[in-house]
């Protein structure tokens, strides 16, 4: 099953968690041009990384699986997205600089992989393709947060932009399908502070950390470490190897 030639892209030799990368920014860009909100996206690169953590990249174009995404998730959040949009957007993407593809034999061919690459993805899954994401949490986080510490050292640092972000980039990996969504968002919220040198009231003095006494999260250090350096590790590799 591939996309046509105009939007496919010829196979490379990418380390896997490179082509991920690129493809999953592919989503989020596509998703923000039709206009997804971000939880729509953050399904459909779940949806994109579960279906790769089953099968072998080498048998599909990731790029057509990603469109399948993009269409899909629409529907599981409920976004609905035209077909003839996703193709649209997505060719432009791919194709910098060209006209959209006229409504001819080439585009009812992209048109009809998308559709059964879509029932593919559900047969593959069986049907579970509806996820509980960090986002809630980070915000029920962030406002907790934001409550309880000083009101000066919130203002003049951007924790929660720094946090919506590190969120954001935390679904370039398939790190949303190893840790539980609200081991996820403490620790994008936790790594927001580290990068801005905030403490939190009362933690060094404090028997139990601020993640758990605030939020309740049973949460170990040495996982937040595992985390933060497999975050780290990929995001660095992969923007050294793509300057």
């Amino acid at each position: 099953m591939n996309a046509t030639s105009s939007t496919a892209t010829p196979p490379d030799s990418e380390k896997p968690v490179k082509k991920h990368f690129k493809v999953t920014r592919f989503i989020m860009e596509a998703g923000v041009k039709l206009g997804m909100h971000s939880i729509p996206i953050a399904t459909a690169c779940t949806i994109y990384q579960k279906f790769f953590s089953e099968t072998c990249m080498n048998d599909y174009d990731p790029y057509l699986v990603a469109m399948s995404a993009i269409y899909l998730a629409g529907k599981v959040e409920e976004q609905h997205l035209r077909t003839r949009d996703i193709i649209n957007v997505c060719h432009r993407y791919l194709n910098p600089g060209t006209e959209p593809l006229e409504v001819d034999g080439k585009f009812w061919e992209l048109r009809d992989s998308i559709v059964q690459c879509e029932l593919l993805m559900l047969r593959l899954l069986n049907f579970r393709v509806s996820f509980q994401h960090p986002h809630k949490y980070l915000l029920h986080y962030l406002m907790s947060l934001k409550n309880w510490m000083n009101r000066h050292s919130w203002d003049r640092t951007p924790i929660a932009k720094a946090s919506w972000a590190l969120l954001r980039d935390s679904y370039h990996s398939d790190i949303c399908l190893r840790y539980e969504a609200q081991h996820i968002a403490v620790a994008v919220l936790y790594f927001a502070l580290q990068c801005y040198g905030v403490d939190v009231p009362s933690n060094e003095s404090s028997e139990t950390p601020w993640w758990q006494a605030t939020f309740s999260v049973p949460f170990y250090h040495s996982v937040f470490y595992r985390f933060l350096v497999k975050t780290l590790q990929r995001s660095l590799s992969t923007i050294s190897s793509t300057i």
